[in-house]
C-alpha cells in the first residue's frame, strides 16, 4: 500500500501516477460471476454484433472501477475516496484474442476543496484504443 498523502503537500496539477489496465474476456467472466451482471453483450460476440456493438464490451462498472484504482493506490487508503462519479462516454471494446483490451488511466489534482475538510478533487482521464472511454471522471478525496 502507497504512504498516506498529506493535504499540505499537493497542490492542484499535482499528477498521480498513470496506469494501464488489460481487460480480456476472463477478466470479464469473473466481473460477470462476482457482479451478478451477465448481459450477453459481455461474454457473447454474436449478441453484442446483433444489437450494434463492435464486439463484446467490458461492463461499465468494471471500467470505472479499474479507473479509480489510480486514486485509490495513490492515496493509500481506498476509504480516503469519498465521492467518485464518470459518465460513460465509450464501451471498452475487448477482443476475443491473445491481447484483449487496455484501459489507460492517468489523473490529476484539479482542486484543494477547503483547509477544514482537508479534501481534495481529482479529475480522471481513461481511454482505450486510443477513444476516451470516461467522461467527467472525478473523486474526491479526504487526505490526512
Amino acid at each position: 500500500m502507497a504512504a498516506v498523502i498529506s493535504y499540505d503537500d499537493v497542490e492542484p496539477g499535482t499528477e498521480l501516477p498513470s496506469r494501464s489496465f488489460p481487460v480480456t474476456r476472463a477478466d470479464l467472466v469473473r466481473y460477470a460471476g462476482a457482479s451478478g451482471d451477465f448481459n450477453p453483450i459481455h461474454w457473447n460476440e454474436r449478441f453484442a454484433k446483433s444489437v450494434g456493438l463492435e464486439d463484446v464490451i467490458a461492463h461499465g462498472m468494471f471500467t470505472m472501477a479499474e479507473a479509480v484504482r489510480v486514486v485509490t493506490d495513490w492515496a493509500g487508503d481506498p476509504a480516503a475516496v469519498v465521492e467518485y462519479g464518470v459518465r460513460f462516454t465509450k464501451p471498452v471494446v475487448v477482443p476475443d484474442d491473445d491481447k484483449g483490451a487496455v484501459i489507460e488511466v492517468s489523473a490529476k489534482v484539479a482542486a484543494k476543496l477547503g483547509e477544514d475538510t482537508r479534501r481534495v478533487r481529482v479529475d480522471l482521464t481513461a481511454t482505450s484504443a486510443g477513444e476516451k472511454v470516461l467522461g467527467m471522471s472525478r473523486a474526491v478525496v479526504q487526505l490526512s
